[in-house]
């Protein structure tokens, strides 16, 4: 066992995690935490995590439900590509692999959403084959020790912090180390503010002892994003509102949402409707653009002729599968005294960058 990884079991033995629900599960739940965890903090995934185990709580009942149930429990979690993928990929475990999930690393690979480092950890976590993984916290904890300069997501980059990552690699305790290496990197050697003092590795790791630990990894170089803007009706008929599933691919992939239209005069004269009501405008950061939402609201005396959708009471609708920026649409009619007080859901706080 190197000393780099005797080092790092025995800081997670002390200061590591160990009271995750997903920690010595079958590989299902490992499979279920590895894909929420993808872009998303543990905080963020805990509250998601346990409820869609209590409605989904293993491979054939989450391959026999629809897709709206499962991008319903995805709702708000972001990145909505992965909940997509994960039902597609529980499809066809039980097509391929009889409702078991897979023990071969080639298998897990060829699941829709997984990719080399998910596949290795869940290998890792839930079948304990020694497997190196190298996802963010990993990259920056290796990039430091080791001393590697350069952007982690540049191929020959990449290629170096893989082969460091199988070098390490401890013939024993696979899924303590692998577990240590997330942990330690999402708690102690973080991106801002690392807790260098602290850390067990720091005789020999290059960018403490050369002064470089603030500019290791080295970042990717900032562009200005792109700025688009988006028109919504929340269209309200006796308590009832109209949401519209979107396309199963794109921006907010399969989720409802509010009629979108980039010709508001054209909209409201083709469909017979009155000026409507201005909602507060907000803007909502993807990971690649920006999105100036404008919400407006629209009381109707009967519902408008040739819309598809379906009517669902402000409850209901706050239940269904949406995305947080239609969320804050919804609920900012209830605060401007739009419709009927209901209790809204519980919904955990969700970071920015992740609504696609």
């Amino acid at each position: 066992m190197s000393s780099f990884a005797e080092r790092l079991i025995r800081w997670q033995r002390q200061h590591g995690r160990h009271d995750l629900p997903w920690q010595g599960a079958d590989a299902y739940r490992v499979w279920l935490s590895e894909i929420m965890l993808q872009q998303t903090q543990v905080s963020t995934v805990l509250p998601y995590y346990q409820r869609f185990v209590a409605s989904f709580p293993d491979l054939p009942t989450l391959a026999a439900a629809s897709s709206e149930q499962v991008l319903a429990h995805w709702s708000g979690l972001g990145y909505y590509a992965r909940g997509r993928n994960l039902y597609r990929a529980a499809q066809q475990i039980v097509a391929q692999h009889g409702g078991e999930f897979p023990r071969q690393f080639e298998d897990i690979l060829a699941l829709p959403g997984v990719g080399r480092s998910t596949a290795a950890a869940i290998c890792a976590l839930a079948y304990h084959e020694k497997r190196a993984i190298l996802d963010g916290n990993v990259k920056r904890v290796l990039a430091r020790f080791c001393g590697i300069h350069g952007v982690p997501s540049d191929k020959t980059v990449e290629a170096q912090l893989w082969q460091q990552a199988e070098v390490l690699l401890p013939a024993q305790a696979i899924a303590t180390y692998i577990q240590a290496q997330m942990d330690f990197g999402a708690t102690l050697c973080t991106r801002s503010r690392p807790r260098c003092a602290e850390c067990p590795l720091r005789s020999d790791c290059v960018a403490y002892q050369s002064d470089q630990v603030a500019l290791l990894p080295t970042p990717r170089a900032r562009k200005a994003l792109p700025e688009k803007s988006a028109t919504f009706l929340l269209l309200c008929h006796d308590g009832q509102f109209l949401l519209q599933q979107r396309p199963p691919s794109g921006i907010w992939g399969g989720l409802w949402c509010p009629p979108q239209t980039d010709d508001l005069p054209e909209f409201l004269q083709t469909h017979g409707l009155s000026a409507p009501h201005p909602l507060p405008p907000f803007t909502h950061t993807f990971t690649h653009f920006k999105l100036h939402i404008t919400p407006l609201f629209l009381s109707l005396a009967q519902k408008p002729s040739g819309l598809a959708g379906k009517w669902l009471s402000l409850n209901a609708a706050l239940h269904a599968a949406i995305s947080t920026p239609v969320r804050q649409m919804l609920l900012a009619c209830r605060q401007a005294h739009f419709t009927e007080a209901e209790p809204a859901p519980v919904d955990s706080k969700t970071p920015h960058n992740t609504d696609y």
